[in-house]
């Protein structure tokens, strides 16, 4: 190969391996849909047992047969591969636990035992629809997209979420 096509082959695969996310910059639509994908291909989503949640007890959210609760491989691939903040939620009564995030607190911990606040986002995934919006998440402004997690029966069990920083 010549230097010019050797380079334009380069050029040609660099923006290939880019353009996909460059698609999802910024787009808590796009991001949110890659996460509820991956989570699917683990399998059905179910709550069983208990575990330990932050400071709290809250029901085990599996997809499948992996557990979710206080594993971070996801949300982090999320931030790693997109840049977001990531979050899954699981029902808790009539609260929606953090059991796996990449939201730190203001004291620089991942959020996770903390509540979803009883805000829009809440109101529409208790009805078991989505919400896309700005939201404030532990005291920062979001662009964000929430999708409620049903389980084979139709209920809403569990919450995924996706950010990006305002501002």
């Amino acid at each position: 190969m010549s230097k010019i096509s050797t380079r334009s082959f380069l050029m040609v695969a660099f923006c290939a391996a880019v353009m996909p996310l460059a698609a999802h910059a910024n787009d808590p639509k796009a991001t949110i849909a890659e996460l509820d994908a991956r989570l699917t291909k683990l399998g059905p989503p179910k709550i069983q047992g208990m575990e330990k949640a932050g400071d709290k007890e809250a029901p085990g959210l599996y997809f499948g047969s992996r557990k979710l609760n206080n594993n971070y491989d996801i949300v982090d691939d999320v931030k790693k591969k997109f840049g977001a903040t990531a979050t899954i939620f699981v029902k808790q009564g009539d609260e929606f636990v953090r059991v796996s995030t990449n939201v730190l607190t203001p004291e620089g911990k991942r959020g996770v035992g903390t509540n979803l606040a009883r805000a829009k986002a809440y109101e529409a995934v208790s009805k078991g629809q989505s919400f896309c919006g700005d939201v404030d998440v532990l005291g920062t402004a979001f662009s964000a997209c929430y999708n409620p997690v049903k389980d084979d029966k139709g209920s809403v069990i569990g919450v995924t979420y996706v950010g990006f920083k305002k501002g």
